[in-house]
């Protein structure tokens, strides 16, 4: 059993940077994919960026050049994983709850950004990022 916790969302204003921060623990493994989602009410979670089961990334059209997602990094003691996702150049359109996500099948993982969220098969709480013109 894995257990996803998001941080660090915020409010900023238009231009500024957040860095969100998903923990993951129960697991160590790098057979675990982790992707990070966004939603806003009244629409699908979309695909913000991920780190397939291999270390690949990728990222959606809308957030390449200006999110970073990085970390994936393993404490085998503890049993955890954490994933960063560094935003700058935030917008407006940005606005939006985001959550990570994990899975281990690999036709999940291997969709990466573009992935569909009903295949997840963990997921955390979630953290609000709302940016102001």
């Amino acid at each position: 059993q894995v257990q996803l916790a998001e941080s660090g969302g915020g409010s900023v204003q238009d231009g500024g940077s957040l860095t969100l921060t998903c923990v993951a623990s129960g697991t160590a493994h790098s057979t675990y994919c982790m992707v990070w989602f966004r939603q806003t009410p009244g629409k699908e979670r979309e695909g913000v960026a991920a780190v397939d089961r291999d270390g690949n990334i990728s990222y959606s059209e809308s957030v390449k050049g200006r999110f970073t997602v990085s970390g994936n990094d393993a404490d085998i003691n503890q049993k955890t994983r954490t994933l960063t996702l560094q935003m700058d150049s935030l917008r407006p359109e940005d606005t939006a709850m985001y959550y990570c996500a994990a899975d281990r099948r690999r036709f999940v993982c291997d969709s990466g950004a573009q992935g569909s969220p009903y295949n997840y098969g963990y997921w955390g709480q979630g953290t609000q990022v709302a940016v102001t013109a």
